[in-house]
């Protein structure tokens, strides 16, 4: 009986690894997603809350990017606090935007008269690097209002900013991006047109909304969309309005997620379209050690109805369908991935990004990598060791799966340095799989750093 138990457990780990891939970020808590498409990319601009804090203390941002909705590259960190010298404290909710070939990027941040603001960074490039446009804030009132920035170019070339917790504001910007023109303008709150306020007491009543905070403003099939987070049962949910014009009327359409049980009071979220679907992207707390602090980017697939409202979306732990593939012939970054346990993401000026800290029985999960009718020769990893011992295994579909190929590292003259290592295959492999790098070792103590790992290909006879 006690082998049937064994070999029943051995299943469980090695074939029945969690097929969740959301968050779709794993190495970092990445709250606030804000998803831009540009050039056949999805970009997704998150938080990056930090772990055993008791409040929403954020000091920077990351950058993600897919094109196939499962696998997501993580960028780093381009902007921080210290980007701008007028913030002191709290990177919150941030969005970017393209116009003209430059990037900006909407942040907000206590500022150095204690009070939030709204400040405008940009870049030639989605991913940076991005410097503070003005030197100051975009919008600093003396209120804490301002926060969660978002942002739209309408059709006829005007941009919006709206923002707001409690109140809901905007300024039409100007075309430099990084100014605006004519007054703040606050947008009332009323039940018709945001389900309701504080003031009517909405928490008491389950049926009624209530406007918070996380404003996300865009067009779709000429009518424009405003999703908040509003007060649901448990905490925040996502709500949304719509209007004929840009700035408004707005009217009540309803709640697109509520009670989920995402283990975070807060909620978050963004809406994009992109070969030819649509993508409800939010935030959790249930990743490990997470919870109101700890959130962590999440996705959605979903279709609008025929009248062009929004459904009610349910969490999922798979998240979307793939729309793509990997290419194991050309290089591929190692912090591309579509699930990884037991490992992070680190970065400096002269390396870039990288995987690092990995552990004993720790892998990165790759979805939909397509070798196509002919099986390739031979597998090529950079990796950089202080220590010898440890060992990359690819591994197709489980982390328990057939063993194609693998690395035996020795030292590589610190911990920085990377040395590309091939190694040939030892079985072949066509068609599309999923492929696990899971990290080995040869009498390595548990708990001990293996390697850090910077990209991968596979090479064609």
């Amino acid at each position: 009986m006690k082998k049937y138990i064994v070999f029943a457990l051995f299943l469980v780990f090695f074939c029945g690894v969690s097929k969740a891939e959301n968050p779709i970020m794993q190495t970092h808590f990445g709250p606030d997603p804000a998803p831009m498409v540009y050039n056949g990319t999805v970009y997704s601009y998150v938080g990056d809350d930090i772990p055993g804090t008791d409040f929403y203390y954020m000091t920077k941002w990351r950058v993600l990017s897919t094109t196939d909705m499962v696998n997501w590259t993580d960028h780093g960190s381009p902007i921080s606090l210290e980007s701008f010298k007028w913030a002191r404290d709290r990177a919150w909710a941030a969005q970017c935007i393209e116009r003209n070939g430059k990037f900006y990027w909407y942040i907000c941040a206590q500022s150095t008269k204690n009070d939030m603001a709204i400040g405008v960074a940009v870049s030639d490039s989605p991913t940076g690097p991005f410097k503070d446009a003005l030197g100051k804030p975009l919008i600093m009132n003396g209120s804490w209002s301002n926060i969660d920035p978002t942002v739209w170019i309408d059709d006829d070339g005007q941009a919006y900013l709206y923002w707001g917790n409690g109140s809901l504001f905007y300024v039409k910007l100007n075309k430099d991006m990084i100014s605006y023109s004519g007054d703040i303008v606050t947008v009332p709150v009323t039940v018709e047109s945001f389900g309701g306020t504080r003031g009517n007491k909405s928490v008491e009543n389950p049926n009624k909304d209530m406007y918070v905070e996380g404003p996300w403003f865009y067009k779709r099939n000429n009518l424009y969309y405003m999703m908040y987070a509003g007060m649901g049962k448990g905490g925040e949910c996502l709500s949304y309005s719509t209007s004929n014009g840009p700035t408004g009327p707005w009217k009540y359409q309803g709640k697109i997620m509520e009670n989920q049980k995402l283990n975070s009071f807060t909620n978050h979220g963004g809406i994009i379209d992109y070969k030819g679907n649509s993508y409800l992207f939010y935030h959790s707390g249930l990743l490990p050690n997470g919870g109101s602090y700890g959130r962590a980017a999440c996705v959605e697939q979903f279709t609008y109805n025929p009248d062009g409202t929004i459904p009610a979306v349910t969490a999922t732990k798979e998240g979307p369908k793939p729309v793509g593939f990997i290419d194991p012939y050309k290089r591929q970054e190692a912090e591309t991935m579509a699930w990884s346990e037991k490992c992070t993401i680190s970065q400096n000026d002269k390396l870039g990004v990288y995987v690092s800290s990995t552990r004993l029985k720790g892998y990165i999960k790759v979805r939909e990598v397509n070798f196509g009718n002919q099986s390739p020769k031979s597998f090529t990893a950079t990796l950089a060791a202080g220590v010898d011992g440890g060992v990359l295994e690819a591994r197709l579909d489980s982390v328990g799966g057939p063993l194609i190929a693998f690395v035996t590292l020795p030292r590589t003259g610190g911990w920085d340095k990377f040395v590309s290592f091939t190694s040939n295959l030892s079985k072949e492999v066509t068609g599309t799989h999923d492929v696990y790098f899971y990290f080995n070792g040869q009498n390595i103590t548990a708990g001990r750093e293996l390697f850090n790992f910077d990209w991968w290909k596979f090479n064609q006879k």
